[in-house]
């Protein structure tokens, strides 16, 4: 047999073995409410070749590509035991065998890393929580395709209303078209129709009310069924309290915006304020793309290092608001053709740093570029540190943060020598550090970070939401602090 012979027929019994785990995946996912992960990344509902790429991505990040013969015997233990909803990570639990000396069995040492989701620890199943997304634009239908894509345990978040401004005749079946196909992130995975005549779109059993409104304050949502539900404000119309306020309207108890807050509106960056979100808070915002990209890896090294002052500076994909040929516009440069140039403009991002690390005393700075492409973004974070260290140092330490760390679902990490932006459309992750590009010399660090600045903003949102909602269920092996 010749050894391309061995790596075919090494290749088949993979295959054969992410096949095996699929129904598993699915069935603890729908009948436990147990999300099942690999390094952060969400194994369910996906498929053979998905699984097997994922495991292979892993070297980029822990130094060595994980097997599905590696993680199978974990998944199957986890089979075996009494687990209420959580999240578990494969990639841990095989990491962390290998690193364990004591002799212990897969089957011993999966149920001491996830006890605290079994028996009596086990948390009940929360009640599904309604959603209405205000507004369908580009963010509105990207959380729209999370929230569907998650409401297959029939537990945690439900889309239950889509509230738009009536936009003239089939509006309903342009709309629903729109969430079917997309020109960046693909085809919507599923099935969708629209009823017509009771205004519904129905995704993957999914039923949607669209309810057409001018004016926040004219909906009763109960009407409808809904009540004690999240609303996401996707249009950035109204950003201070007194104005997301007109959405506190029968069946809404809380609202959340999808853009930088305003006056005493908290803004929140999950993995690292969101916590501090009191329980009564009925109006919040998740801030921007580029605040939920910079702030995570920031707290990862001003932990670290100490920072005392810096510079952020974004390449950013042009959007909605710019313009496709030269027109008016009330801002400066934005009235130039976005796919034609290169537009510098400004980003409140910078000064939002201060509302999400409100312990950070270090200045940061800020401008932004827009760019002909149209979406991931990168932004080029150059900081003065409190000591000197290792280009080799600082990137041990953000690879380490992205594997283990509470912020693990935020920052992710590539040692890829040829990505591009392309490469991270549909990363679900708020930033990725880019290892090759990384620059360090004595107390000086310069951090190149991808975002998808629709997408892994949209897992954001949908993690804020989560959160207030009372339905983000805790992760095992728990993440190291």
């Amino acid at each position: 047999m010749t050894v391309n012979d061995d790596s075919f027929t090494d290749w088949k019994i993979r295959e054969e073995i992410a096949e095996a785990m699929i129904p598993i995946i699915g069935k603890l996912h729908r009948e436990r409410d147990v999300t099942v992960l690999l390094h952060s990344r969400s194994l369910v509902n996906k498929s053979v070749v998905s699984i097997l790429k994922t495991h292979r991505f892993a070297r980029q990040i822990d130094g060595e590509e994980l097997s599905v013969t590696e993680t199978m015997p974990f998944l199957q233990a986890l089979t075996t035991l009494d687990l209420g909803p959580s999240q578990i990570d494969l990639g841990l639990l095989a990491t962390s065998y290998k690193a364990d000396d004591r002799g212990l069995t897969v089957e011993a040492f999966t149920a001491e890393a996830v006890a605290g989701a079994t028996g009596e620890n086990k948390i009940e199943r929360a009640q599904s929580r309604d959603v209405v997304l205000y507004g369908f634009g580009r963010i509105g239908r990207l959380v729209a395709r999370l929230l569907i894509e998650k409401s297959g345990s029939g537990n945690g978040l439900r889309l239950r209303a889509i509230v738009v401004r009536r936009s003239g005749d089939m509006d309903i079946v342009k709309r629903a078209s729109l969430l079917r196909r997309d020109s960046i992130h693909g085809q919507f995975q599923g099935t969708i129709t629209v009823d017509e005549a009771n205004s519904k779109i129905v995704a993957n059993g999914n039923e949607i009310q669209v309810i057409y409104s001018d004016d926040p304050t004219t909906v009763d949502y109960t009407a409808y069924g809904i009540k004690d539900a999240v609303l996401i404000d996707n249009t950035g119309r109204w950003r201070d309290r007194e104005g997301l306020s007109k959405h506190l309207q029968p069946g809404i108890a809380k609202v959340v915006l999808t853009a930088p807050g305003k006056g005493d509106v908290p803004n929140i960056v999950h993995g690292v304020n969101h916590d501090t979100i009191k329980p009564d808070e009925q109006i919040l915002s998740c801030a921007s793309c580029t605040t939920n990209a910079i702030v995570p890896p920031l707290k990862a090294m001003a932990d670290e290092y100490g920072v005392l002052r810096g510079h952020v500076e974004t390449v950013h994909s042009f959007t909605n608001d710019q313009n496709l040929l030269d027109n008016f516009h009330k801002a400066d440069r934005r009235g130039r053709s976005a796919p034609l140039n290169m537009v510098i403009t400004e980003t409140g991002a910078a000064s939002a740093v201060a509302k999400a690390l409100p312990d950070l005393k270090a200045k940061i700075t800020g401008s932004s570029i827009r760019v002909p492409v149209p979406d991931v973004s990168i932004a080029i974070l150059n900081l003065q540190l409190s000591r000197e260290t290792t280009r080799e140092e600082v990137l041990e330490h953000l690879r380490e943060v992205s594997l283990t760390s509470p912020m693990r679902r935020q920052i992710d990490f590539t040692t890829a020598p040829d990505a591009v932006s392309n490469d991270f459309i549909g990363s679900r992750h708020a930033s990725i550090v880019d290892a090759g590009a990384t620059k360090v010399e004595g107390d000086n660090a310069i951090l190149y970070l991808w975002y998808d600045n629709e997408f892994g903003y949209s897992c954001q949102v949908v993690r804020v939401v989560q959160y207030v909602s009372g339905v983000e269920y805790p992760t095992f092996p728990a993440p190291r602090a």
